[in-house]
């Protein structure tokens, strides 16, 4: 069985009487881009910073990279890029790449090495002398990046990497990313942007008030009951269209939705359409956006509670 990235068995978070993290238990697998969601104040950030004791919990039971959460050295080998990350205006993005290798205690010709390495990667090579106050925010973020891997990390964290960023600096933000999960870490991404997630998570954690609500992969928590979708090239003609709805099928002009086991389940149908004259354009199985998995999740919760 593979060993989780990380693995909390207990976690609670209070703030004099209010409860942040009200007992969370989570599993992270190696090797995976993980995405912890939920709307603003649901306890993310707090989550992150307790497993990188920024913040020091109530109560935590648990292990990360094998050892339990907190031990000094096993911090060494993570990566984070904090919510809104402030670096001093005043520094250059290589002087910031430079300074957390010193703060991780890399040596000095690795550190080097790894800094131009770095600002390669993530697009800033180009910028890499010019002042922190200069840039952008896209290029703030990609500085960021680079000093969250200065260290070689087995896991990192990346607290809303996406925020604020334009459309291109965010499909780069992405492939840097994938490029981390390809080199075998593990990524740990807290968002509140459910599109910008769904499009590289392997799995993920939905978390509402302090609580993970509902957990899985990409593929489970989206998939629709094995409904499946054929579209026709042009509306579906009114005879088929009756003798499908007397066997209790769902068409909407050139749509007809189906349930079936798999894929070939619906195969007799597409013959059917097919020896009556139907040009099928298109079959595929319906899911939920993660946006409805989202909203139905943390609205089941808010009625669990209010019961």
């Amino acid at each position: 069985m593979e060993t989780a990235a990380v693995e909390i068995e207990y976690l609670r978070k209070r703030y004099g009487r209010f409860e942040a993290l009200k007992g969370v238990e989570l599993s992270v697998p190696q090797g995976a881009v993980f995405g912890l969601l939920g709307p603003n104040g649901a306890g993310k950030s707090t989550l992150v910073k307790s497993l990188l004791t920024i913040v020091r919990p109530t109560q935590c039971r648990g292990r990360m990279l094998g050892e339990r959460i907190g031990h000094r050295r096993t911090l060494g080998r993570v990566g984070y890029l904090p919510e809104h990350a402030r670096f001093p205006e005043y520094l250059t993005g290589r002087q910031i790449v430079a300074y957390t290798a010193g703060l991780a205690r890399v040596p000095g010709r690795e550190a080097r090495q790894r800094t131009d390495e770095l600002l390669e990667i993530v697009g800033m090579r180009e910028w890499a002398d010019r002042k922190n106050g200069t840039y952008s925010k896209g290029m703030r973020q990609r500085v960021g990046l680079a000093q969250a891997l200065v260290n070689d990390p087995a896991i990192v964290f990346l607290d809303e990497p996406t925020d604020g960023v334009d459309p291109g600096g965010r499909v780069e933000i992405r492939r840097i990313i994938e490029n981390m999960r390809e080199q075998g870490r593990t990524v740990f991404v807290n968002s509140h942007l459910l599109g910008e997630v769904e499009q590289v998570v392997d799995e993920v954690a939905i978390m509402a008030r302090g609580e993970i609500v509902e957990r899985g992969t990409l593929e489970a928590l989206t998939r629709q009951d094995n409904r499946y979708e054929i579209r026709t090239l042009g509306p579906v003609p009114s005879a088929v269209r009756a003798e499908l709805e007397q066997e209790g099928i769902e068409v909407a002009g050139d749509r007809i939705a189906v349930t079936a086991e798999d894929a070939k389940g619906v195969q007799a149908l597409i013959d059917r359409l097919r020896e009556g004259g139907v040009v099928i354009r298109e079959m595929k199985e319906l899911r939920f956006s993660l946006e409805e998995v989202f909203l139905k999740a943390v609205e089941a919760q808010g009625e669990e509670r209010a019961r």
